[in-house]
């Protein structure tokens, strides 16, 4: 069944407003670090203790830059993923930023059946979530839980990035229901973190859209681990190359503009 209309995270006003301060979302240290590394970034002292968040500031084309990261389970040792830790650390970062405009950048699976390939960059256009199903009316809606990011038609156009739909759920695998959901939907990119950031985006009224490196075929037949482990490095690296002229796009102009 397809969505219904989605709800924009941000206001007319935050649209019009120029955008000097930017808060990048990321779940995955291997996502988050070249992007530090490259912009220059230096870490931000007692984020958000005892959350496990971390992050990072500095000032890059004439506008204030942070990125957040989820941090690392201190039971398992590993990079905390899916929409909890996201929307945690996004409004701890949202709270003590107030950012003009926040990206949700990470790697993902795409659908070859909406053109993606290995290695490409996707613009988000609308994010939703595919494993909330509340079959009861209202809780229904709220369980796709659909907002429309902000329009991103010129930074598409100049850098020659993809756009579709992101869909967000738990599991890097999926069930059938799940397949269902994002093939009647049409779905290009499934994350598990996107629509997580543009809940809390939407709380701000603040500007958003995705910034997806896809890592694995999600219709490709193929294990989404093993695809995901293979290709992980080359997707880090595509957002790493992106980054930069993104944000150079968006310097000096209002989240309308874009």
């Amino acid at each position: 069944m397809a969505t219904t209309l989605a709800t924009p995270t941000s206001s007319s006003d935050t649209v019009h407003k120029p955008i000097k301060n930017v808060l990048i979302a990321c779940a995955m240290t291997a996502e988050a670090l070249p992007m530090v590394e490259s912009l220059g970034l230096q870490p931000d002292e007692q984020f958000a203790s005892p959350a496990p968040c971390l992050s990072w500031s500095g000032q890059h084309f004439g506008m204030q830059i942070h990125i957040v990261q989820n941090g690392k389970d201190s039971e398992h040792n590993v990079d905390n993923v899916g929409t909890v830790p996201a929307a945690l650390s996004t409004f701890l970062a949202c709270s003590r930023f107030q950012p003009d405009l926040i990206i949700s950048v990470g790697t993902a699976g795409g659908f070859q059946s909406q053109g993606a390939a290995i290695g490409d960059v996707f613009l988000g256009t609308t994010t939703v979530n595919h494993d909330r199903r509340i079959p009861i009316p209202g809780f229904d809606k709220y369980g796709v839980g659909a907002h429309t990011a902000v329009p991103t038609s010129h930074l598409q156009k100049a850098l020659k990035f993809k756009a579709g739909m992101v869909s967000s759920g738990n599991s890097l695998d999926y069930t059938e229901q799940d397949m269902s959901f994002m093939t009647s939907n049409k779905v290009a990119v499934k994350d598990m973190e996107a629509a997580a950031v543009a809940w809390v985006a939407a709380m701000f009224k603040a500007p958003m859209f995705c910034l997806k490196s896809i890592t694995d075929i999600v219709d490709g037949g193929r294990p989404p681990q093993e695809e995901f482990l293979e290709n992980l490095q080359r997707a880090a690296t595509a957002l790493q190359e992106a980054i930069l002229p993104v944000l150079k796009f968006v310097s000096g102009k209002t989240a309308a503009e874009l």
